[in-house]
């Protein structure tokens, strides 16, 4: 009976450990972004992105691997003379390593995954909205105030 019983968890092990994403998936994910003003793509577009993980640079459009997190991703945007962005996106729980911590483990698989990230992620594609710039002569204007001095 013991031989049956340790077959059938061998052959079962595979199942427990499928929805456990600590074990199964990898810890960082590749982002793609892109940058739009004004409905065109603006290419040179220089970004941070930083959540409780970690801070890295990418020049858009382009591609970045950022390490996986249960906090959202703040991505702040600019470049010079043309316009600056900021955005946070939020992580999503993967539904598949989701089903199988729950099902399999009793929700304990869940909990390890929430506390690394690695049962998280974020869109594989991201456009990033930016908000044009002022010229310098324009703010100034918009701050002078017209009234005499005494």
């Amino acid at each position: 009976m013991s031989r049956l019983l340790r077959h059938l968890l061998l052959l079962a092990a595979p199942l427990f450990i499928g929805g456990c994403a600590t074990l199964s998936d990898s810890p960082h994910q590749q982002l793609e972004l892109h940058a739009v003003l004004d409905y065109q793509e603006v290419a040179g577009v220089g970004c941070v992105l930083s959540n409780d993980k970690g801070r890295w640079f990418v020049v858009l459009p382009g591609r970045v691997t950022v390490t996986r997190s249960t906090q959202a991703l703040v991505v702040s945007c600019q470049k010079d003379g043309m316009g600056r962005a900021e955005e946070s996106i939020g992580a999503r729980a993967d539904t598949s390593s989701l089903m199988g911590n729950v099902v399999f483990s009793a929700g304990l698989g869940h909990l390890v995954d929430r506390h690394s990230g690695a049962g998280f992620s974020y869109p594989a594609h991201m456009t990033v909205l930016m908000q044009p710039v002022k010229p310098r002569q324009d703010v100034a204007a918009a701050q002078r105030i017209d009234s005499p001095v005494f």
